[in-house]
């Protein structure tokens, strides 16, 4: 997994910033480790070539929105690099999607029930970016602490440094902890509860994360985002 390695394309303009990244001792331990999760016989998910789906479909200055997530889906045919989205055809959708297209329909009075492919949200600017971007099939949560979380660190970082009027929506206790350090004066951060049938009464509901999103974009004269998904 270092950047001479031809198996990692990485879009120009993230690789320009985190080429080091892949040298640094932990990228190394992380790379081993996959290696040998894959050695044994486990099934990573997504495929190889999609780990980097989210960075390679939002080019570092297309940036405008960040929603962060945990890991990606642990289903196989589910994931493909980009938080929260399902490849087209899966149904049903998660529940945490259900309740986002929810959300989305009561903000927006935009209906996505057809589909659960975020694919042109990314294309658009938004930034679906996973805190930890590989899973064993069937474990959610198996590839936590083994290096992910700092590599995503550093992409939040330089988002946060070297872009400006950015929206970072942080869904739930784990995206709000990694996003911490982010200057409210800088960028607009939305907080709320996850998305998840577990925590979405407790205000994730009536949040408003779309309409605040574009707004804010609007307000630094930036085209708000079309939430509105094209059939699949």
């Amino acid at each position: 997994m270092t950047h001479t390695d031809h198996s990692i394309d990485l879009e120009q303009s993230w690789l320009s910033r985190l080429h080091a990244e892949f040298d640094q001792p932990y990228m190394q331990a992380l790379k081993q480790f996959l290696l040998d999760e894959k050695q044994q016989g486990k099934q990573i998910l997504p495929k190889g070539n999609l780990w980097f789906n989210a960075l390679n479909s939002t080019p570092f200055e297309q940036v405008k929105v960040v929603v962060l997530g945990q890991d990606p889906y642990p289903t196989p045919g589910h994931a493909h690099g980009l938080s929260f989205s399902v490849l087209p055809g899966v149904t049903p959708l998660p529940k945490s999607l259900l309740n986002i297209n929810r959300e989305l329909l009561d903000d927006l009075n935009i209906n996505n029930s057809h589909t659960g492919f975020l694919q042109p949200w990314a294309n658009q600017g938004v930034l679906l970016l996973n805190a930890v971007l590989t899973v064993e099939a069937g474990k959610p949560n198996a590839h936590q602490n083994h290096g992910w979380e700092q590599f995503t660190d550093k992409i939040i970082h330089l988002l946060a440094q070297e872009r400006e009027h950015l929206v970072f929506i942080l869904w739930g206790a784990y995206a709000q902890k990694k996003g911490k350090f982010i200057d409210r004066q800088k960028h607009f951060v939305i907080e709320s509860p996850h998305p998840s049938p577990l925590s979405a009464y407790r205000g994730f509901y009536g949040s408003k994360p779309f309409s605040r999103s574009n707004t804010y974009l609007e307000q630094y004269g930036k085209t708000p985002i079309n939430w509105q998904l094209p059939p699949i």
